[in-house]
This record gives structure tokens, sequence and C-alpha cells, in this order.
């Protein structure tokens, strides 16, 4: 069972947030997307590829409260919060089997709805990241359409998606029991005793080469 990178995830504090900050590294305008009612957070969205996006997703302050814990550890995030890449998400057309595979646990699998669109995805209970937004949720669409195919093309492509790790052999691990696409520009790099782990990717955009991360 192979997986595929499916999306980037930005967490805002507000879209308009987001939505500069994309603005102003990439260059492009991301476009709307939708609600989470569920979550109550809502999203916008730039094409990275036929099947690959990215997502600048923020607390929708105008829906109620959801009676549990927003993903993406969205509960933490305030109007003094900056846009950061947290995490990301890998496709997978077997979740129930992937997840099982993992060697850590990535959430439960829930199903969630944007519009039109409906999903399968690993959600933790607490809203937590797993193994601190390196390991990806896994996502499995329902039906023969990708998001990313009705966005319109802004000439943004993702170069390549570098996961610092403080513990390599583990992230290289986990990605290896989930059947990771060894083909994809994701490359898994040890942090240096300095440097903060987390995401960084670099976008190939009109512009030139724009990096994102720390």
């Amino acid at each position: 069972m192979t997986t595929y990178p499916d999306h980037l995830i930005i967490v805002a504090p507000t879209l308009e947030a987001g939505s500069a900050f994309v603005m102003d590294t990439l260059g492009v305008s991301p476009q709307m997307g939708g609600k989470h009612e569920k979550m109550g957070t809502h999203n916008m969205l730039l094409r990275l590829g036929e099947f690959l996006y990215l997502e600048i997703i923020a607390p929708d302050r105008a829906a109620p409260n959801p009676n549990r814990p927003r993903w993406f550890n969205m509960d933490q995030v305030n109007h003094h919060s900056s846009p950061a890449l947290l995490t990301w998400a890998v496709r997978t057309s077997d979740i129930e089997k992937t997840s099982a595979g993992s060697l850590q646990p990535l959430g439960v699998i829930e199903s969630m709805s944007r519009g039109d669109l409906n999903w399968l995805i690993t959600v933790a209970a607490d809203g937590s990241i797993a193994h601190d937004g390196l390991a990806p949720a896994l996502i499995s669409w329902t039906g023969t359409s990708h998001p990313a195919s009705g966005l319109e093309d802004k000439g943004v492509r993702l170069n390549r998606l570098e996961l610092i790790s403080h513990q390599p052999k583990l992230t290289t691990s986990l990605l290896s029991s989930i059947g990771f696409d060894k083909s994809a520009p994701v490359f898994v790099r040890p942090a240096s005793v300095d440097q903060p782990k987390g995401l960084i990717a670099y976008f190939q955009t009109p512009a030139g080469l724009v990096k994102i991360g720390p």
C-alpha cells in the first residue's frame, strides 16, 4: 500500500493573516475553500499540482465552538499567533490498513466534509499533531475527484519538503511503515543541536524558488 503527498497545512490565526502570509512569501493569493463545521475551522487553498495543494486553515470565529478540540493544535492559536507550516497529509486508498501499519498512532479515523467534498482522515482525539507535525495525517478522499483538480493553477509547485527531525531514524521508519512513496520530493534531515524541528517547504514560483519554514 503506497501513500502519496496530498497537502501541506499552514495554520493561521485568521484566513486574512494566512492569505497575506502566502501572498508575501509565494507572490500569489490562495482561493477560498470552505468551512469544516465539525471542527469550527475554515480554509483557503493553493494548487501545487494535479493531486497536491497548500491549505491555509484558521479557526472560524463566526462558527459555534466545536464540542471537541479542534484539529492541528488549533485551540492554541490566538490573534497573536503567526501563520506557520505545521504539518502535512498523505493520501491512501486504504486508510484503515495504512493506519494500522503505522509505527506511531496517527489518530482516530474520522469522516469529514466541506461543501461537496467528503473524506476520511486521522485526527488525534486531543487535537494534537503526531510526531511534532513531522508525521502526516492520513487522508482518503471519497469519490473520484481531488480538491486540487478544481483549483486555479497559479504556477506554484512544491520543489521539495524537508522534515527536520531530532530523531531522523524514527521519522524515516515511520514513513516506511505507512508505505510512503520513496520517489516523492520529501526528505528527512537531522536537526542540528540548536535547530528547531519542523517542516521546511521549498516552492517553485513565478518569481523563483521560495522557502517556507524555520
